[in-house]
């Protein structure tokens, strides 16, 4: 399958025929199951994981091969107009996923596992993967290809950025157990290792270092390297001060995410709640 979604990337035809739509559908039947994925985990890597830029040319392909067609249940009251090849995501009770009701929205070809809960109104996109168990809470947005473990809670109003391109460019990854409070943001690649826990608010992206209180480290990420959060870190939002220039003189200081701890059992009975959500 890789080989053929490539050549048929690579190479556009004058027009998509049976066979081109019969690869993209098998395509995104295994995206759909959890088969193939947008980024995976591969120990050698200094992250941890690794771009399929190959996925990410497939979902691409389904954008390019579709067309816009009306596909509302009610077009005078809820019209809704996408790319034939991406319909909201189909699921049964056998699914195993509750999608409490209020206006929320799953598009085709993601892989949700069992026991995902999508409070309303929240969004996951094309190429996403949620591990079982994972709560995506109120005004929640999943990005294209981002990829969340399982037992996660992506908390109300946070904001989970997705990118399909370039095709290899790592994805936001979650790893298992992971909180991310409410109104947090997570873009750029970022990497959040396991049982870690962001507090309300906080922002990560490549721009931003993080500053470790507990360890007396600063991550960053590189030219080659996402920002990449340690297992079990506590992380809020902090600010530094500006150390030079008109800044200084001025007494402003700028936003960084700060390491406060370690999770720990305390850490745990705060968080436990969300269980009993389940």
């Amino acid at each position: 399958m890789q080989a053929d979604i490539e050549s048929l990337f690579d190479s556009k035809p004058e027009r998509y025929d049976e066979s081109h739509f019969e690869l993209f559908y098998r395509f995104k039947t295994a995206l759909n199951n959890g088969e193939v994925r947008a980024a995976e985990p591969d120990p050698s890597l200094p992250a941890g994981w690794r771009v399929n830029g190959w996925v990410k040319k497939g979902i691409l392909l389904g954008f390019r091969m579709g067309t816009v067609v009306d596909m509302s249940a009610d077009a005078a009251r809820l019209p809704f107009f996408d790319k034939s090849t991406y319909p909201v995501k189909y699921l049964t009770a056998a699914s195993g996923v509750r999608v409490v009701p209020g206006g929320s929205s799953i598009r085709d070809g993601c892989y949700l596992g069992k026991g995902v809960t999508c409070m309303p109104p929240m969004y996951i996109n094309v190429g996403a993967y949620i591990g079982n168990g994972t709560m995506i809470d109120s005004h929640a947005l999943i990005g294209s290809c981002a990829q969340i473990g399982e037992n996660c809670h992506i908390s109300a109003a946070a904001q989970i950025g997705g990118v399909l391109e370039p095709v290899g460019a790592l994805p936001v990854i979650v790893e298992d157990e992971v909180l991310v409070g409410g109104n947090c943001g997570v873009y750029e690649g970022t990497v959040i290792k396991k049982r870690a826990v962001l507090g309300t608010g906080t922002i990560l992206n490549r721009s931003t270092p993080v500053y470790d209180l507990i360890r007396n480290q600063v991550y960053r990420a590189t030219d080659t390297e996402p920002l990449v959060i340690p297992e079990q870190a506590v992380l809020i939002p902090g600010t530094r001060a500006v150390s030079s220039g008109p800044g200084k003189e001025w007494g402003i200081s700028v936003y960084t995410p700060l390491i406060v701890k370690y999770r720990d059992d305390r850490t745990d009975a705060k968080i436990q709640l969300e269980d009993l959500l389940r």
